[in-house]
């Protein structure tokens, strides 16, 4: 009886940690979502202009989240050993990591962007249109990434209602901008970019405010700006193999899409909206991933290996039923839901059966989700980098390769590839983590000594 109600604490816990977290994926989507429908009726062009750089954002804003991952660890495996002092530390850390993130990747954004759609292989006649979205959008990059930093620090501290409502206002304003700009003042594709931008620039300045309110956050005085190399060198090892797993599968997906782009404006354009259709019914599934992976770093700050136990075997359980009603829901309303996107038949047409076909491979990539947050919980990062690689490169790339320019198949082909990569990426990270008898505790990757 002792055993069911523990069980049934770490569920509750887990459920009332990911229903925010879950609410705050799908708002953060829904503003790539309004971009690309109200764009989308602008025509296959305005799609595709705008989805040119779709897989370079993951990219860009994946990096950011690499580093957001280790803050996550560190600061909940803290808050389970008490340790307010330490927290401090690694708040100061991550004020100072943003800082330079924001700074890197906003010159290399900037700087890329004249000669992004040449190297994507977009239709000479969508160039300009493209390279103008991604240089506004790249404006915002310093507040995303201050979003991204500040709002999984709140996460960590089991605060995930902020990060939510940070996202609902940006929503609100992203949509009112998109329509003002795009269509009343006719700037189109610009008038896009620049929504999202100012909408991001919001969410950036509100959710460090309420990082720098955060009482568990609060940085001591004198430690800023104070160098610490134990610390730095525990963030790398979590974040770093984070930011390997981000750059080398990143690249994957920029390749893929340039695969597809040289399909045509058609092909690409369904391609696009599909992949962004899709994202919405997998978001609950990140959302559960980073529930799991804050209250499987407080146990292991605790060193409560049943704890551990529990909260690993629940949140694989939820996310991975989660996930299979996500694919059935995918499968029903695949149609539907690119009409909210485009009014090209044929675009629909297209999309609709490339959703139908990766719906079936939703509950295996819930189950690699799950897999991934033990391991950002426990911060064992390493597994998920050589798995994550070897199959974006070895399964998705080599086979899309082949199925274009050696076999000459078609888009659905293509789809089954991506299909191949998340169904061997959950097998393989399942097996990863049953063969670590004791991940989480006496084994994770974080050393941190005062």
């Amino acid at each position: 009886m002792e055993r069911r109600d523990e069980k049934k604490a770490v569920l509750i816990a887990l459920l009332q940690l990911a229903a925010p977290a879950i609410a705050q994926q799908i708002l953060g989507t829904l503003l790539q979502y309004v971009d690309t429908a109200m764009v989308g009726h602008l025509g296959e062009a305005a799609t595709a202009a705008v989805s040119t750089s779709t897989s370079v954002n993951w990219l860009v804003h994946s990096i950011p989240n690499a580093f957001a991952v280790g803050c996550l660890t560190l600061l909940s495996q803290s808050l389970g050993q008490g340790d307010r002092e330490r927290m401090g530390r690694v708040s100061a850390l991550a004020v100072r990591l943003c800082l330079a993130v924001s700074l890197l990747l906003t010159s290399a954004c900037l700087g890329v962007s004249p000669v992004l759609p040449r190297w994507m292989q977009t239709d000479p006649s969508i160039q300009s249109d493209a390279a103008a979205y991604f240089f506004l959008v790249s404006l915002s990059v310093p507040f995303f990434t201050a979003a991204s930093f500040f709002g999984t620090a709140l996460q960590a501290v089991k605060d995930t209602r902020t990060p939510m409502r940070v996202h609902l206002c940006c929503n609100v304003l992203n949509v009112g901008l998109n329509y003002l700009l795009i269509y009343t003042a006719g700037l189109g594709v610009r008038g896009a970019a620049i929504a999202t931008s100012l909408s991001t620039a919001l969410a950036g300045v509100w959710m460090a405010r309420a990082f720098f309110r955060k009482e568990e956050l609060r940085i001591p005085r004198g430690v800023l700006w104070k160098r610490d190399n134990k610390l730095l060198r525990a963030m790398g090892r979590v974040s770093l193999p984070m930011l390997g797993t981000t750059f080398v599968s990143c690249m994957g997906y920029i390749v893929f899409a340039r695969m597809v782009n040289g399909m045509g404006v058609t092909i690409f354009a369904a391609h696009s909206i599909a992949i962004n259709a899709e994202e919405i019914f997998y978001l609950p599934g990140f959302g559960l991933r980073t529930a799991s992976s804050t209250l499987i770093g407080i146990a292991v700050g605790e060193g409560d290996r049943r704890k551990f136990l529990d909260t690993r075997n629940t949140g694989l359980g939820v996310t991975v039923l989660l996930m299979a009603l996500s694919g059935l829901l995918l499968y029903l309303l695949a149609e539907p839901l690119m009409w909210v996107f485009t009014n090209a038949e044929n675009v629909v047409r297209m999309g609709a059966g490339l959703l139908r076909i990766v719906a079936f491979s939703e509950p295996f990539f819930g189950l690699m989700i799950a897999w991934e947050g033990v391991s950002y919980g426990t911060g064992r990062t390493r597994s998920v980098f050589w798995v994550s690689s070897g199959s974006m490169w070895g399964i998705r790339i080599l086979f899309t390769w082949l199925c274009l320019h050696r076999w000459h198949l078609g888009i659905e082909a293509v789809w089954y590839c991506m299909v191949a990569d998340n169904c061997f990426k959950a097998l393989a990270l399942t097996v990863c983590g049953l063969s670590s008898e004791k991940q989480g505790l006496g084994r994770t990757s974080v050393r941190i000594s005062k």
